[in-house]
């Protein structure tokens, strides 16, 4: 088939020996690019022995196949292009990229549900690294493409020599054009183009002849030196593959290291190898570890497991068992260093779940008259005379305008955002958010850090105009972000704890609450919460009994409860009495069983537990009930009371806490099953020591008790402890 002859080529392709060329303008764009064709390439050959024969993946391989031909069509233009044609094109050049880099990933998501775990989850990791590509402009070479638009737009108004000089100069010192050397190299260039577009493309010829007849009449004006300097050019320019002759990564980078400086310039940062799941060769957002020692993206090794496979992925040993635990230790050095370097960790599992979400259609980019768009320039060439005519027939024409990519947040039109009027900044924040809500991947790109203070600055307004409808939006997108960019909780300073404390008190309180239950997931936000005085409405919520908000607040406290550092901040004497009308509920009282759970560890909240009204006995409710994991919580509750204090255990008797830790002892899980049986061996202690007092006290003075009429707690405990006797004989 024409497509597997064609992946068959790319694989060949990589084998190829390595040549480079020199990239003079928008080197980090192709870079990245260059990076993502080198990644796909190198798994083509795994790819396509996959063999996907189904229809959608003959589909697949064919929308891959076209994906990377396209992208190595660009970079080839790109590496013979003039680099004043580059830089007036630079917007068009970036929303092909961007196009190109989206068909690849379209494929891949295609075709990792078709292929085997492990070269699923290597596909995953290559979608990862090309939703993380970033593609942006050099800023010194955006403002030489707004000069040359500037320049080509005057040429028919009011142009003047002075001003094609001056602008020529800023171009030229933009784009390193300043020796004789490169203004050669430049004309070479113009004249290859003029050569390949041929007449069929008349307006790109103009606009070509446009620049070689500038740099004709001031070359030498704008020249800085007759001598050529070689070192200065090689500082300037970074070389690049071929992008036909494309090898292994190691090749790559070994190119790449002939320019340090360029290298922490365009690389991304490069993570630990420990952070990185040796299944799918990314950044672990979820790590656990197995019973080899190992550890893995939570994910990906189910899948592996789910597949039969009883061996551990790295070290081929066959496991013992099947089970893994959560590597918290792991998942906070890379939440840490995500934080540090502004790297953004996805999660695998909404990655799958956004896999047949609609795409933009892929244009061609094969033709460079498309490469022209956003420029929106009118070309009227009919007044300007530098020794060649542009003609007339121009008069008039304009260049076509694109729309964006709608995958990419413009960061350009943000760092305008506080000058905008009002209305404009909240219809910009609703559109945010709902591409958002669509495309998680949405603010690739983008400096988190600002991000998140530009939607503090919109909130803070939203707040001091009273505007409700703005703090329910702006709310969401703050939302959105701290969910899918975990990373971006980092960036949330006291301030903004502070601005979502107020909001508690407001009618998105409810929006607020969710902000606030997404960040206590993160132990490094707890204290920032506590220190925000957010706790002091919640536990008014909790007054307050408005069910849709009393989950949500519950939430908060049993992820802020479960750290030792910020339970400090939270009185027990004021929390118990709260929390007691709540277990009615048998949904809020997994989560107050929890809280108490975790409170339970400090001596003041033992003692809040036991001499709050109601409090044990609503544990004792909870003992009687269906969830098991409710009852382990608050069997452990009790344990820890009564192993404490004596006066504890009578308290706990007295509420009738022994039928439901006998059943339990019987009938629950082995961890639940072994607390209650300690818990009924202390209780049965306690009571035969209040008995041997009792009798000891008696004795002489008062008639002795009646063994046959014992008290009912000793009662069912003695009876509970003989048939564990009877069984153990």
């Amino acid at each position: 088939m024409k497509v597997v002859s064609s992946m068959r080529n790319h694989a060949e392709s990589v084998q190829e020996l390595l040549q480079t060329q020199t990239i003079k303008v928008h080197a980090q764009i192709y870079s990245e690019l260059f990076k993502v064709v080198v990644r796909v390439s190198k798994n083509f050959p795994e790819i396509e022995a996959a063999r996907p024969r189904c229809s959608s993946g003959i589909e697949a391989l064919c929308l891959l196949n076209d994906g990377i031909v396209k992208a190595k069509s660009l970079l080839q233009q790109w590496s013979e292009s003039s680099v004043l044609y580059l830089a007036l094109t630079g917007d068009a050049i970036l929303s092909r990229c961007k196009k190109t880099r989206n068909l690849l990933e379209r494929s891949l998501c295609q075709l990792q549900s078709m292929v085997p775990v492990l070269l699923a989850a290597k596909i995953s990791g290559i979608i990862a690294d090309l939703r993380s590509a970033a593609f942006f402009l050099d800023p010194s070479e955006e403002e030489a493409g707004r000069v040359l638009r500037e320049l080509i737009h005057s040429s028919a108004v009011d142009y003047t020599e002075e001003a094609a000089l001056a602008a020529l100069r800023t171009v030229s010192s933009c784009l390193h054009i300043s020796s004789q050397k490169a203004l050669l190299t430049e004309k070479r260039s113009i004249r290859k183009l003029l050569d390949k577009f041929g007449e069929r493309d008349s307006s790109k010829r103009k606009i070509l002849i446009f620049f070689l007849n500038l740099l004709k009449k001031y070359g030498k004006a704008i020249a800085e030196t007759q001598t050529d300097n070689a070192a200065s050019e090689r500082g300037n320019h970074l070389p690049i593959p071929n992008p036909y002759l494309l090898t292994e990564d190691v090749e790559l980078r070994a190119v790449y290291r002939s320019n340090e400086s360029h290298i922490n310039t365009l690389s991304r940062p490069v993570p630990p190898q420990e952070f990185i799941c040796s299944l799918s060769s990314s950044l672990m957002y979820d790590p656990v570890v197995i019973a080899s020692g190992q550890t893995f993206e939570r994910m990906w090794i189910q899948k592996w497991f789910d597949e039969g496979h009883c061996t551990c992925p790295k070290t081929h040993v066959e496991l013992s068992n099947l089970s893994f635990t959560s590597n918290t230790t792991m998942k906070d050095l890379i939440i840490k260093w995500s934080a540090m370097h502004s790297v953004s960790v996805p999660d695998p599992k909404k990655m799958q779940e956004g896999f047949l979400r609609s795409w933009d259609s892929i244009n061609s980019v094969a033709s460079l008259t498309n490469s022209m768009v956003g420029l929106n320039i009118p070309l009227d060439y009919s007044n300007v005379s530098m020794g060649s005519s542009l003609g007339s027939d121009y008069s008039n024409t304009m260049i076509s305008n694109e729309v964006r990519s709608t995958h990419e947040i413009d960061w350009k039109f943000l760092s305008k955002f506080t000058t905008l009027p009002w209305d404009t900044q909240c219809n910009a924040v609703g559109d945010i958010l709902k591409k958002l809500i669509h495309n998680e991947q949405y603010l690739a790109g983008i400096p988190l850090r600002k991000f998140v203070r530009l939607i503090h600055g919109f909130l803070k307004d939203a707040y001091d105009r009273h505007d409700m409808e703005a703090q329910m939006t702006g709310c969401q997108l703050l939302y959105e972000v701290v969910r899918k960019h975990s990373n971006s909780v980092s960036y949330l300073k006291e301030d903004e704890y502070g601005q979502l404390a107020l909001l508690l008190d407001t009618e998105v309180s409810k929006q607020a609450l969710f902000i606030l239950e997404e960040l206590s997931n993160h132990q490094q936000c707890g204290q920032k919460i506590a220190a925000s005085g957010a706790l002091v409405v919640i536990f008014n919520i909790l007054d307050s009994q408005i069910q849709e908000l009393l989950e949500p607040a519950l939430k908060i406290l049993r992820n802020l409860s479960s750290n030792g550092d910020v339970r400090s901040f939270i009185t027990p004497s004021e929390l118990m009495p709260k929390l007691v009308p709540l277990f009615e509920d048998d949904n809020l009282a997994s989560h107050c069983i929890v809280i108490l759970r975790n409170m339970s560890d400090n001596e003041e909240a033992r003692v809040a537990v036991a001499y709050t009204d109601g409090c044990i006995a609503a544990m004792a409710k909870v003992l009687e009930s269906d969830n098991r994991e409710d009852q382990e919580y608050a069997v452990s509750v009790l344990l820890k009371l009564c192993s404490q204090r004596v006066e504890f255990c009578k308290l706990a008797m007295e509420e009738g806490v022994i039928p439901g830790l006998v059943c339990i002892s019987v009938n629950g899980n082995r961890r639940a099953a072994a607390m209650a049986s300690e818990m009924l061996r202390i209780l049965k202690e306690d009571t035969a020591g209040e008995n041997s007092e009792a009798d000891a006290a008696s004795i002489g003075s008062t008639p002795q008790r009646n063994d046959a009429n014992p008290p009912k707690a000793s009662r069912f405990l003695g009876k509970f402890f003989a048939k564990s006797s009877a069984k153990k004989k």
